[in-house]
């Protein structure tokens, strides 16, 4: 159905509107001067007057720029007062025209209800530590790309479905810190996590509660970087090993992307007295273009090298290892078969498809091999050539903590969600632990205890996307509990 032939009576016929309770609406009416689409929600069982409508008038036309194009779809017709009224349910999307003095503003969102999500717990895990179980060592880990403020402003075209008053970093931060508190956990690797914030607000506010911090900037001009934060009380620092994609004359690795590694050892008497007992926890934030797959891949390999190298325990064996972050790829990409294989046969493969972000990659060129330049020293495995003779089992096994679909309908998981896209990009990933006990010097892994579910697209819908105004940022926090033996 046309736009325009969705008309509602002018501003000035409808001195009281009373809502039903729904969340998300979009509001098609006409004035003398055309057509016009405006984006809200009603409060439940509240009168909406003209005079509100002018007075938050100003504060609108500064959010919405003149020229905005989005779409949304199902139409449902609602009766108002015995006038016919067209609404749209939103799915992150809305038209939005031209603004005049006439146009309708809808009141402030009312409080929507927060995501539902719960625990759960694999099938093969067993969360019960026997007693006296002084060889075990349990740990959570949250992940969480927290939008950096200044990419949002940047890029404020994905965040026009998002009520204004949710934007602002005086809205979003007590939001982000209430969350961390809630969830509690021993280590956080946090993405998009701009400098400033970091060094003025982030940072104290963690330090305050008991949480020793790491962060990597991006390189160049860029305002964000990554942080690996964990509590002091819990784990001890052994060292921290910031990773630059950057490699001046490389004309593949010309990206401003980072990696951050580090080395904890958990603080009991057991670890203490064990060199081998650590974890090497990863986190990074990978290029987002999907047409640069080759870009992805050849970060990627660095950051493997380099967790290759420091997970190494003194007798050769590999330590256990997290490696988190927001990988711009999705669950059945190639980028994502390399990071769970340690393998990937790109060579004749579209450079648009390695991520999976486009369902039409336009990205066309073939990938050869190889890849990424002799000069950095890594082999196909994504290990140091100089030290790959002494680690036979090859490269990471990595497993993700999550299933990427929900139950029972097998429907996709979603970590991130804009104007624009909604899919899983974000992961938890690690080691697992072998239920045989492997040979030396393969190395120990980890045991998955438990997970914080996610949640679909319907359920954002529900929730008018990402951000809103219980979740501050366009990705959600994954948290995923894991068990060490020693």
């Amino acid at each position: 159905m046309c736009h325009r032939c969705l008309i509602i009576r002018h501003i000035k016929h409808f001195k009281n509107i009373r809502s039903c309770c729904f969340s998300q609406w979009l509001i098609v009416y006409k004035d003398l001067n055309g057509i016009f689409v405006f984006s809200g929600q009603f409060e439940h069982s509240n009168s909406i007057n003209k005079q509100c409508y002018r007075r938050h008038l100003q504060h609108w036309v500064c959010h919405y720029n003149k020229n905005a194009v989005f779409l949304s779809r199902r139409i449902r017709l609602i009766s108002v007062h015995s006038r016919s009224v067209f609404f749209f349910k939103t799915t992150f999307r809305t038209f939005v025209h031209s603004l005049s003095e006439d146009e309708l503003f809808l009141t402030p969102l009312s409080p929507l209800s927060a995501l539902h999500r719960h625990w759960e717990t694999p099938a093969c895990s067993t969360d019960v530590q026997p007693p006296g179980d002084s060889t075990a060592f349990d740990f959570s880990v949250l992940s969480y790309n927290i939008l950096s403020q200044e990419l949002l402003q940047d890029n404020a075209y994905l965040y026009r479905h998002c009520h204004p008053a949710v934007l602002p970093w005086s809205h979003r931060l007590p939001n982000l810190l209430a969350e961390i508190r809630q969830h509690d956990a021993d280590i956080l690797c946090l993405q998009e996590v701009q400098e400033d914030h970091y060094q003025d607000q982030i940072q104290p506010a963690l330090q305050a509660l008991g949480y020793q911090c790491e962060y990597k900037k991006r390189t160049g001009r860029k305002p964000d970087g990554c942080a690996v934060i964990f509590k002091s009380s819990r784990l001890s620092l052994l060292s921290s090993t910031p990773v630059e994609f950057f490699r001046p004359g490389d004309a593949l690795l010309d990206r401003d992307n980072v990696g951050l590694v580090v080395l904890l050892r958990p603080n009991d008497a057991a670890a203490r007295s064990d060199p081998s007992a650590r974890v090497c926890v990863a986190n990074t934030h990978l290029l987002y273009n999907p047409r640069r797959g080759d870009i992805k891949l050849a970060q990627l390999a660095i950051l493997l090298a380099e967790i290759g190298r420091l997970s190494r325990l003194p007798d050769g064996s590999s330590g256990p290892v997290v490696l988190c972050g927001d990988f711009n790829s999705t669950p059945r990409s190639p980028l994502y078969s390399f990071l769970t294989t340690g393998r990937l046969d790109y060579r004749g493969l579209q450079i648009g498809s390695v991520s999976g972000q486009e369902n039409s990659p336009r990205g066309q060129r073939l990938l050869t091999s190889p890849l990424w330049s002799h000069s950095l020293g890594i082999d196909s495995q994504c290990l140091y050539v100089k030290k790959s003779a002494v680690s036979p089992c090859g490269s990471l096994k990595l497993q993700s903590s999550y299933q990427h679909h929900l139950p029972p309908d097998g429907r996709p998981e979603i970590t991130t969600c804009h104007s624009h896209t909604a899919m899983t990009v974000d992961y938890i990933l690690y080691t697992p632990e072998f239920i045989a006990p492997p040979s030396p010097p393969c190395g120990r892994g980890l045991s998955l205890l438990g997970r914080l579910s996610l949640v679909g697209q319907p359920e954002l819908e529900e929730v008018n996307g990402l951000p809103n105004r219980h979740h501050s940022s366009d990705h959600l926090p994954l948290l995923a509990r894991f068990r060490l033996r020693r």
